[in-house]
């Protein structure tokens, strides 16, 4: 029994080695996938009695280390309560008869025979062995406490709860040896496994699993990769960066030009405005002339409310200038074919000779209207929208 208990313990360290290989794993460091467990239940004798009329309670506290999916370590303490007669328990003075202290092998069966998913199944089997501190408080038969050697191997059945795994509800029937047996011939004990002196433990509990570096409280499968794939992923993420800071450049050159064309856009817009708004001017040469620019929109041949000021002046001019008389020439912009150009350019001429006629009372032979075609007087194509009023006096 003894050396096969061993051959489980040194198979467990084993395991877990080529378990470590097996499995790349996430949160598995020192400070991860450590427990703490609360444990209640009863131990009787193994032989030489009834299970339940000579069982008493234990009660117990665990913390586990968990060292690959398959292999872990528990450090177990357990009490049992004391359940002698009144009197060797007033002698022995303590409310618990025995207490053990073991340091526990746990192999989980589950990962060891179908391979570990990335996180607990939900019902695992796991196989305990480990040895330990024995203390029993023996005042009753001796009229004192002994330590002694012990041994423990049993199962355990873990339910493991919740969507994070958390918490685990454990059924742990075990056995549990006292090998300091003493050996009348040899005059003193030696360890040894005897049924004689081994105790059935039933046992129960709740164990908490704290949470690891990797933010679940298990470990996690994780993608291994070789140096030529790290090499090749690094390449593609500096890449990519190359490619965002040169799209980052563009946009801001783009973002630039933007601006620099609405800044345009809006400089164009006053300086047509200005145009439209200017009023006569006057040009002297060697004879005294008056102009007038009368500008329409694009297509149209309409003059709009703010451009009458203009053919206004000029109808005043030839009011109070009975002799003087108007050249009136019509231009359009560069837009359309040259025949629409064409007729729109005298229809606006005409405009503003029947605006002088039928607005205001200007004898129609003092005035010349005549299209032009495109014009080319300004350097801006919207500006050559116009009908340009000339005055000129002997």
């Amino acid at each position: 029994m003894k050396k096969s208990l061993i051959v489980v313990i040194l198979s467990a360290f084993s395991i877990s080695g080529l378990n470590a290989q097996d499995y790349n794993l996430g949160g598995n460091k020192f400070g991860d996938n450590w427990s703490i467990g609360l444990n209640g239940g009863i131990a009787t004798p193994l032989t030489h009695s009834t299970f339940f009329k000579n069982s008493r309670a234990v009660i117990g506290l665990d913390i586990n280390k968990q060292l690959s999916p398959i292999y872990g370590l528990t450090l177990e303490s357990n009490w049992s309560i004391n359940t002698q007669s009144r009197m060797a328990a007033q002698k022995s003075g303590t409310a618990f008869d025995a207490f053990n202290l073991m340091l526990l092998n746990r192999l989980n069966l589950n990962n060891m025979f179908a391979g570990y998913n990335g996180q607990p199944r939900l019902f695992e089997v796991e196989a305990v062995g480990g040895f330990g501190w024995l203390r029993l408080n023996d005042f009753y038969e001796t009229g004192e406490g002994a330590n002694h050697l012990a041994s423990k191997a049993g199962v355990n059945f873990n339910f493991n709860l919740g969507e994070k795994k958390a918490w685990t509800v454990a059924i742990k029937p075990a056995i549990l040896w006292d090998m300091s047996m003493w050996d009348a011939d040899r005059a003193h004990s030696h360890p040894n496994f005897n049924a004689n002196y081994a105790n059935w433990e039933i046992t129960a509990g709740v164990v908490y699993h704290f949470k690891n570096s990797n933010g679940k409280h298990h470990m996690t499968k994780v993608r291994a990769y070789d140096a030529s794939e790290v090499s090749a992923l690094n390449a593609t993420i500096n890449n990519l960066r190359q490619d965002v800071s040169s799209k980052d450049e563009s946009m801001r050159n783009t973002a630039n030009r933007l601006r620099n064309e609405e800044q345009k856009s809006a400089d164009l817009e006053r300086a047509l405005q200005e145009c439209r708004n200017q009023g006569p001017k006057v040009i002297t040469n060697n004879k005294k002339t008056l102009e007038s620019v009368v500008t329409f929109r694009q297509g149209k041949i309409v003059i709009d409310a703010s451009q009458q000021p203009n053919v206004e002046r000029i109808a005043t001019y030839l009011k109070n200038h009975k002799e003087a008389k108007v050249n009136i020439l019509g231009y359009a912009s560069p837009e359309g074919s040259a025949e629409v150009n064409e007729r729109i350019a005298n229809q606006r001429a005409e405009a503003v000779k029947n605006m002088l006629v039928n607005k205001y009372r200007i004898d129609v032979r003092r005035i010349t209207a005549k299209g032009q075609g495109v014009g080319y007087m300004f350097e801006e194509p919207d500006w050559n929208r116009v009908s340009i009023c000339t005055i000129v006096e002997d």
